[in-house]
């Protein structure tokens, strides 16, 4: 696993996160994204990013494999959880199960929480994988008016 590099988000270039956010396969995953990511989305995403790592200490990162832009996500604060989270370009959609482990041995490793969520759009119907993670149905959030299911994992 050592492919995977974790960076913070404000290292990768500007238009290499639009260009992915903008890739029709990711839009079809990600309910909240309507519209379209302008240059000034970017701005706004990146700085509530990084307002998230100044209040609470975490928040999402870049993923690299191989050196190369793969996508961002991992762990930032919901309604009180770690809840995780994963955008990854097409290319790289084999490499989810891996990237979720490294975050996984952070969150109840260095990082010390005793669980985290994951929220997953009821459009999407292959929640088994999440299950075979170890994910377990924890009700239902509503976000920016978006309803999503939400899964916990407790720390082992």
């Amino acid at each position: 696993m050592n492919d995977i590099e974790f960076i913070h988000l404000f290292e990768v270039k500007e238009e290499q996160i639009i260009r992915l956010m903008n890739n029709a396969e990711v839009g079809k995953q990600l309910p909240l994204l309507a519209g379209g990511f302008s240059a000034k989305n970017c701005r706004a995403f990146l700085d509530a990013k990084k307002q998230l790592w100044d209040e609470h200490g975490y928040g999402p990162w870049a993923f690299l494999i191989k050196g190369e832009f793969a996508g961002w996500g991992g762990l930032q604060p919901e309604e009180g959880d770690a809840d995780f989270a994963l955008v990854l370009h097409p290319d790289f959609w084999g490499w989810g199960r891996k990237i979720f482990l490294k975050v996984k041995e952070r969150a109840f490793g260095q990082m010390g929480f005793t669980s985290i969520t994951i929220l997953f759009p009821p459009s999407r119907t292959n929640s088994k994988a999440i299950s075979r993670l170890g994910f377990v149905e924890d009700g239902q959030v509503t976000t920016s008016g978006e309803l999503f299911m939400r899964f916990r994992l407790t720390k082992p």
